[in-house]
């Protein structure tokens, strides 16, 4: 059974996240005692959002993936980093511009 102070890392993570970058945009968080070494931030429909919050957790743009869903109408990005012993997984969603541009063209 996992403990809520299993939590802890990702929890204290999240709080030093907070304290050291309040003026990113609030992202989604997940914390979950299914995987209690894990945090896990989304940013929803502001991929400039995403892009903040990789740059500030340090994650290479090199290894951010793409990909879409919804049919192709959402740009999905993500990337993954360890920080203080949690797995950070950074999550970005916005809509897919291109797609709507040409839909309506």
């Amino acid at each position: 059974m996992t403990t809520f102070a299993d939590l802890a890392r990702p929890l204290a993570l999240l709080r030093l996240l907070a304290a050291d970058h309040p003026d990113l945009p609030a992202p989604n968080v997940g914390i979950s005692p299914y995987y209690p070494g894990r945090l896990t931030l989304s940013v929803h429909g502001d991929l400039g959002g995403f892009e903040a919050w990789r740059e500030a957790l340090g994650i290479d743009p090199n290894a951010v993936h793409h990909g879409t869903q919804s049919g192709d109408t959402t740009l999905v990005l993500t990337g993954s980093t360890a920080i203080a012993d949690t797995h950070v997984e950074l999550i970005g969603y916005a809509p897919n511009l291109a797609l709507i541009t040409a839909a309506v063209a």
